[in-house]
């Protein structure tokens, strides 16, 4: 399935990008603070984060990729994760957030790298279709 994963590729095209995931992890947007929904630029950075699901690091970009995972495995990635974090693991959250995640990347081929803007997503680079 198409997912977003950590990626360090066009890392440096913003003077505050980040980026502490792993490599290629499964990655998820998080929540975001007071500072942050005022401007995404200013506060903590969580407004242009991408949430590793293992590391639980952040990055500023993430890359569009075709993982072997099954819907089910997605939506545990998730919810073990956001229980790792300390957050409720609620299966049904994680069920639509797993379905949103999805949702969001499926018009764009696979290896295009995003950024975000709180609740929106931005394409850097398009994948290479050559």
């Amino acid at each position: 399935m198409k997912v977003l994963v950590a990626t360090a590729r066009t890392q440096g095209d913003r003077p505050d990008d980040y980026h502490w995931c792993i490599e290629g992890e499964l990655v998820r947007i998080g929540e975001v603070c007071a500072a942050d929904l005022a401007d995404p630029d200013a506060g903590c950075g969580c407004g242009r984060a991408f949430a590793g699901l293992n590391s639980h690091r952040a990055t500023t970009t993430a890359r569009i990729a075709e993982v072997p995972l099954s819907q089910a495995d997605y939506v545990e990635a998730i919810r073990s994760s956001l229980q790792q974090q300390g957050w409720d693991p609620c299966g049904d959250c994680a069920a639509g957030e797993a379905v949103q995640l999805a949702a969001l990347v499926v018009d764009w081929p696979v290896g295009t790298v995003v950024e975000r803007r709180l609740d929106d997503l931005f394409v850097r680079c398009l994948a290479d279709t050559s």
